[in-house]
């Protein structure tokens, strides 16, 4: 990772995933399984970063990465803003990454980049093309609301600078910026974009560019998980599904089995639990249930604040009776 290490040249390999059955196309780097873009589908879990006595919780980190493995995610999203990035300096985020990196074993790590100073995120990336990563989410640059052609040209100047694909991360209501469907169309022609966090809320545009297929489309909207993976999307990246994550990734293979009867029902138990998710500002919710459970500590760094007792209250309830159900009728 960053030892310092010489890397050599990856090798490619196809191995099969033992907990989800899809054959993925890999490449090893340093005695690491790490993907290509062909991994950009099925459920990704963008994670929280867990706290303690104001440090990041790495023993807390690793746990609910193992879990999360073993629970069948496709693969792992860290320093996003469900990981509370912005409220991390470098140091902090290069030692969360390590730590996830390791106890994700053969699942693929994408990390979190934001910026607004084309340069200083240049020079962040070519700090992370060190590691052993499938990919980084990059969002465009906020609070200056560029044009489109400036957009375009941020997006094609990191992509250049990365050694690893991008996932543009289109989310207009924190950066301040729309990504329209012509830039995403013209940016889709460079080799090293290869998928989207769709955040847009423009159906729409979802529905052009799952058409297209240009970009692997995943869903950043946990409420829009059912529809754009119904309608051909790639996957989602889903904050919700920290938690009762057998039953997303049980979703997502009988929608992409067409089996959206099945699909439909269960989407329908897992709706009230996304709301709770969501009612108070992410990651607050789930964090804190992760911490009734034993998990971590539900610390939130400022300007973030703790979630109300009810909510947690109420969301405790709900994936007891999640869990009730899922005894009843078993995955």
């Amino acid at each position: 990772m960053s030892d310092g290490t010489a890397r050599s040249t990856p090798k490619y390999v196809s191995i099969a995933n033992p907990l989800d059955g899809f054959v993925h196309r890999l490449f090893l780097r340093k005695e690491q399984y790490v993907s290509t873009s062909s991994l950009f589908s099925g459920l990704w879990i963008p994670l929280v970063t867990p706290f303690r006595d104001g440090q990041v919780d790495h023993r807390a980190a690793t746990q609910l990465v193992k879990r999360l493995c073993a629970e069948g995610v496709a693969g792992l999203v860290v320093c996003g803003s469900t990981g509370e990035a912005a409220a991390l300096d470098e140091s902090e985020q290069l030692a969360l990454l390590e730590s996830v990196l390791r106890a994700a074993a053969s699942r693929p790590v994408v990390m979190g980049v934001s910026g607004y100073h084309l340069g200083k995120t240049q020079q962040w990336i070519r700090r992370l093309n060190g590691e052993p990563l499938a990919g980084l989410l990059l969002s465009a640059p906020h609070y200056i609301r560029p044009s489109q052609q400036g957009i375009a040209g941020w997006f094609t100047a990191l992509a250049d600078t990365s050694d690893t694909p991008l996932v543009l991360y289109d989310i207009p209501y924190r950066t301040g910026a729309l990504i329209e469907r012509d830039t995403l169309h013209k940016l889709a022609e460079h080799p090293n974009i290869q998928a989207i966090k769709d955040c847009g809320g423009d159906a729409g545009k979802t529905l052009a560019l799952i058409a297209q297929g240009e970009l692997d489309v995943l869903a950043g909207e946990d409420l829009q998980m059912f529809a754009t993976v119904a309608q051909g999307g790639s996957g989602a990246i889903a904050a919700s599904a920290h938690l009762a994550t057998p039953r997303f990734v049980r979703l997502l293979a009988l929608l992409n089995t067409g089996k959206v009867a099945q699909a439909r029902a269960l989407w329908l138990s897992l709706l009230p639990w996304i709301e709770g998710a969501f009612a108070e500002p992410n990651p607050g919710p789930v964090k804190g249930v992760l911490a009734g459970l034993g998990a971590m500590q539900p610390d939130l760094r400022a300007p973030m604040t703790t979630p109300s007792p009810e909510l947690i209250t109420r969301m405790c309830a709900l994936l007891r009776r999640i869990d009730a159900e899922s005894e009843l009728s078993p995955l």
